[in-house]
């Protein structure tokens, strides 16, 4: 039983050095500030719990499939879309959330864009008032510029190769 304890509570991460995670938390909350700049500039919700997790995967794990632009970008379109949908097709259904979280993850799959925080997409859209083109802006706004301020962060040293080179 001990053996199985231990299983669980292993950690599967490689050990890292000091000045890159130091480099990858401000990294992230330097993205989330221009975010939240930006919603205040716009007047738009862009501050989503979704953008949080975007920001672990691509400032934390910049070599990681489910961070790069195209799974971070389709991902989020893909789960915009499925929500919308959803919320068109079902209102105030709460049943219909889940299955658009199921629906837009099989997508995002099928398509090879997997990007895990925009499988609350769905949840976001049945939760608050962002509906229709409202939550393709926010979305599509927020996830773009992430990805913008990943792409000049990996480029201060130390510097890690984002997006990841197709071999």
């Amino acid at each position: 039983m001990r053996r199985h304890i231990r299983t669980l509570a292993a950690r599967h991460e490689a050990g890292g050095q000091f000045l890159s995670h130091i480099k990858s938390g401000s990294g992230a909350m330097i993205g989330m500030s221009a975010v939240g700049g930006l919603s205040a500039l716009t007047e738009l919700p862009l501050l989503i719990a979704p953008f949080g997790a975007t920001a672990v995967l691509l400032f934390g794990q910049p070599a990681s499939p489910l961070a790069q632009p195209a799974n971070v970008f389709g991902g989020y379109l893909i789960a915009s879309a499925v929500a919308a949908g959803a919320v068109v097709a079902f209102p105030g259904m709460w049943w219909a959330a889940a299955i658009a979280v199921g629906v837009a993850i099989a997508l995002m799959l099928m398509l090879r864009v997997t990007h895990p925080p925009a499988g609350a997409i769905p949840l976001v859209a049945s939760a608050s008032p962002l509906h229709g083109s409202m939550l393709f802006t926010v979305v599509l706004l927020g996830s773009a510029s992430l990805i913008a301020l990943a792409l000049l962060h990996h480029r201060i040293p130390p510097r890690q190769q984002y997006p990841r080179r197709i071999e």
